[in-house]
Order: C-alpha cells, then sequence, then structure tokens
C-alpha cells in the first residue's frame, strides 16, 4: 500500500548547507564513492590524475542526486519513520520541490561532466545507476515488493563499474566482478538493519522481508546470501584481478560474515542483527580495501 498524503502545511524556511548535505546521504556516499575509487584504481590503463578526480567527484555527486530525489519521493513515509523523521524534508525544513531540483541539478551536472571530461561510457553507467535508484528502487521496487533490495541493490553495486569504465573505456568480467560483490552483500545488509526496524517499516507501509515474511524466513535468506557471497568475492582473485593474500584476506573475513548471519538467526532478540549490520559495513570497506593493497604491493613488487 502505498503512502503519499499530502504533508501539513508548515512555514518551509531556505535549507541551511548542513540539510542539502544531509539530502545527499553522506555516510551511504562515502561508501559508494570508495568502492567506486577502487574500480578506478584497479582498471588497466591509465587516466590523468586531474581527470581521476573529476571522475570521482561525479560518482558522488551522482550519489548525492540519487540521495536527494530518493528524500524527496520518500518524504511521506520518510515523516512517520523514527530512522528518517528528522530528515531536512519531513522536518519542515526544507520545500520537497527546493530538494528535488537540488537533485536533479546534481544527477544532470555530474553525467554531462563524467562524459565530457572523462568518457561517454562512464557517463552513460553513472547515468543507468542514477536512474536505476530512483525509477527502479525509491520509486517502483521499494513500496511494492520485498524484493526491493534484492532487486534495487544494484544501484549501489554499479560504482565500481563507473570508476572502472572511468579508466578503461569499456565494461569487462572484472568489473562486473566488483558489480557482483556488492549485488550480493547488499540484501543481507540491508535485512539486518530491517529485522531491528521492522515496526518502522510496517507503520510506514513498506514491504521488507521481515515485515512481509517474517524474521525467521528473512534470517534464513541472510544466511543463504551470506554462504553464496563467499565465492563471489573471490571472482577477483580467479580473475587476475587480485592475489592469493587477497583471497585468503577474503575468505576470511566471508567465514565470518556467515558466523555473523548464523547467530542472528539463534539470536530472539535484536542484538545480532544490529551487530551484524555494523560488521557488513566494515566487511565491504575491508574487502575493496584489500583489493586495493593487493593491487599496490603488485605495482611495488
Amino acid at each position: 500500500m502505498e503512502i503519499r498524503p499530502a504533508l501539513a502545511p508548515t512555514a518551509f524556511v531556505e535549507g541551511a548547507v548542513s540539510d542539502y548535505v544531509r539530502l545527499m546521504k553522506p555516510r551511504v556516499m562515502s561508501l559508494v564513492v570508495f568502492t567506486g575509487f577502487v574500480g578506478l584504481a584497479l582498471a588497466p590503463g591509465h587516466l590523468h590524475p586531474v581527470l581521476a578526480v573529476v571522475a570521482i567527484l561525479c560518482i558522488a555527486v551522482g550519489a548525492g542526486a540519487s540521495g536527494a530525489i530518493n528524500m524527496w519521493y520518500d518524504r511521506d513515509i520518510d515523516a512517520v519513520m523514527a530512522r528518517t523523521k528528522d530528515r531536512p524534508i519531513p522536518a519542515g525544513r526544507m520545500a520537497p520541490g527546493e530538494a528535488l531540483g537540488f537533485g536533479v541539478v546534481l544527477a544532470v551536472g555530474s553525467v554531462a561532466v563524467m562524459g565530457l571530461a572523462v568518457n561517454w561510457v562512464a557517463a552513460a553507467l553513472l547515468a543507468l545507476t542514477i536512474a536505476f535508484y530512483v525509477f527502479v528502487y525509491t520509486m517502483w521496487l521499494k513500496r511494492r515488493t520485498p524484493q526491493n533490495i534484492v532487486i534495487g541493490g544494484a544501484a549501489g553495486a554499479f560504482p565500481p563499474m563507473v570508476g572502472w569504465a572511468a579508466v578503461s573505456g569499456d565494461i569487462t568480467l572484472a568489473s562486473v566482478a566488483l558489480f557482483a560483490i556488492i549485488f550480493m552483500w547488499t540484501p543481507p545488509h540491508f535485512w539486518a538493519l530491517a529485522l531491528y526496524r521492522s515496526g518502522d517499516y510496517a507503520r510506514a507501509g513498506v514491504p521488507m522481508m521481515p515485515v512481509v515474511a517474517g524474521a525467521r524466513e528473512t534470517k534464513k535468506q541472510m544466511i543463504v546470501y551470506a554462504v553464496l557471497m563467499l565465492p563471489v568475492t573471490l571472482a577477483p582473485y580467479f580473475l587476475g584481478v587480485a592475489g592469493l593474500a587477497y583471497a585468503v584476506a577474503a575468505a576470511a573475513l566471508g567465514a565470518v560474515f556467515v558466523l555473523a548471519a548464523i547467530l542472528v538467526w539463534f539470536d530472539k532478540t535484536d542484538r545480532s542483527a544490529k551487530r551484524m549490520f555494523g560488521y557488513s559495513i566494515l566487511y565491504l570497506f575491508l574487502l575493496f580495501a584489500l583489493l586495493l593493497v593487493d593491487r599496490a604491493a603488485g605495482l611495488a613488487a
């Protein structure tokens, strides 16, 4: 069921700088930018340092655009969720149209600059990333199916491909492997959050897995994805993008990820789900940091 009532009249004031920053979801953006940077660093070829900085900025701005448009569209459900009710629009600090205009300008600008300064393959992938997050995830899937995160999570998996294409100008199996790691990581990461925020999602009418299928089924799916993710994280090694040190470390981190999911299964409280959510962020960061370290070590050898 879709919730879209008109918001109560509010004396909107011009948004402060901090609110524009919040619109861009900086915590989400930081991980997106980092994975995009890793894709750029791993790609074969050379990109002038100035253009590399431009490419990373475009990825960051594109991610911020997606966040701003998402907040504009979800302003009604954000207003009833404890986790999101203090966002700029539901809190009455910014008019919806102001947020939408900001997001659209950022989206168009980031894609145009990426295309003109770097290359149009990277620009097309960036445009696809923004469009997928806004139209496929936010507007189509999020309020209609518990598979919203499974399918919609692809939006967050594109940045390494964008970074890779910025250097190489193409899409390769290795860049798709980086995409696949984040794609497989996204469902258990968000389901861990949804387990201890299920009341919020239920009030907002968002059909997250714990709300629709229950906690037990969600926990089972988290274990399945954690196990399936193990071989996916080893793909960079088998494709020659990373070395043995990365493979060993990735396997160890993945084993801990599986263990965390198993602990969630046996825990009748929210403690293990909260711990897994926190670890999942660290896990993805460490995986991509290991890829960087492995590449740096290989270049230095």
